[in-house]
């Protein structure tokens, strides 16, 4: 079901102040800079910034897993105990997110993502 990690997202209170120190600590700009989410690319991984995130994931980051299919990730994720956190949301493009509550209660994330490769198994 997982094509691999692909995503950490941190919820920020003050979007430019973030943007900017994670800027001179990558040693490079985003790729992705809107008002709604900044995206760094590193490494072939990306380090997002949201500042809507804490109503999402509390205080802390959520990590993505890569996903051939949203809906159906979830629905086996839900099979196995877990709890819908944050319903699947249509980004555009193909992009597709969702989170759920491991019986932990730790948070995992998912994405499906057309335009990041599958990593190789």
């Amino acid at each position: 079901m997982f094509q691999g990690l692909r995503t950490v997202v941190y919820p920020v209170d003050n979007l430019a102040a973030a943007k900017a120190w994670w800027s001179r600590v990558l040693g490079v700009p985003p790729y992705f800079d809107e008002p709604y989410y900044v995206g760094f690319s590193v490494n072939g991984y990306e380090l997002a910034l949201d500042p809507h995130g804490v109503a999402e994931s509390g205080t802390g980051p959520v990590t993505y897993w890569g996903v051939d299919d949203v809906d159906a990730a979830v629905a086996a994720l839900l099979a196995e105990g877990a709890r819908e956190h944050a319903a699947v949301t249509d980004y555009g493009g193909g992009i597709r997110t969702a989170v759920v509550t491991a019986p932990d209660g730790s948070l995992v994330g998912l994405i499906e993502n057309p335009h990041f490769p599958a990593t190789p198994s």
